[in-house]
């Protein structure tokens, strides 16, 4: 073989190895984007899906509130042998207020709708990045790939935030409602001590004082 025709056939070969390699990273890319828009879109749905029952359940809960507390004020009035159900009425209401509070149904629900929208426009976000980086002069081999695969870090990152926070703020108002009691009890005073309670008969200790000796008399 000639030498010029052997220098070029190992140009042609180390191009079309960078060439190849350039297409499987841009390959990972894609799934790596694929994969993490798919997340993305797992994560609203959960979240959506959870919304659908707490919503329901809270309307029930209103609905139950509201209907306890017409039938606590109108029974008593038609007759006094109805005074009983009007207090199973309003007990009835309490109990729909309480689960309401302590299990979190409408904070739920409307939590869960702000984490989705929040993470529908986060995902929004990253399609146009996206374009964009595709659409851009890369101005090395590795750069494109490197601003691309950091487009999709900030976007994990900023998803997982969304969970932690809303994760955090469950935890918050589920443990608002056990420790309500601890926190309604007022604090011991500094001063405050034990009262000792003294037997019957016995007789109160005096301050032990050191014994003096007592002087010598005088020498004539």
């Amino acid at each position: 073989m000639h030498p010029d025709q052997f220098e070029r056939s190992e140009e042609s070969e180390g191009v079309g190895g960078v060439g190849g390699a350039c297409e499987a990273g841009a390959a990972r890319l894609a799934q790596l984007y694929a994969w993490a828009e798919a997340e993305a879109l797992r994560t609203v749905e959960w979240y959506l899906a959870d919304r659908l029952w707490k919503r329901r359940a809270a309307r029930l809960a209103r609905a139950g509130t509201v209907a306890g507390l017409a039938c606590g004020v109108a029974l008593p009035l038609l007759g006094a042998g109805l005074a009983r159900w009007g207090f199973l009425a309003l007990l009835g209401a309490a109990v729909c207020v309480g689960c309401d509070r302590y299990l979190g149904l409408t904070s739920g629900w409307m939590r869960d709708v702000a984490t989705a929208q929040a993470m529908r426009r986060r995902l929004t976000e990253l399609r146009y990045d996206w374009v964009a980086e595709e659409v851009r002069e890369p101005e090395g081999p590795g750069e494109a790939a490197e601003r691309r695969l950091a487009v999709l870090r900030r976007f994990s990152e900023d998803v997982t935030e969304l969970v932690r926070t809303e994760t955090a703020e469950w935890m918050r108002e589920f443990g608002a409602g056990a420790s309500a009691g601890a926190a309604d009890r007022p604090p011991a005073a500094e001063g405050d001590q034990p009262r000792r309670y003294r037997v019957p008969g016995e007789h109160p200790m005096r301050p032990s004082m050191p014994r003096q000796r007592p002087g010598e008399p005088p020498r004539p």
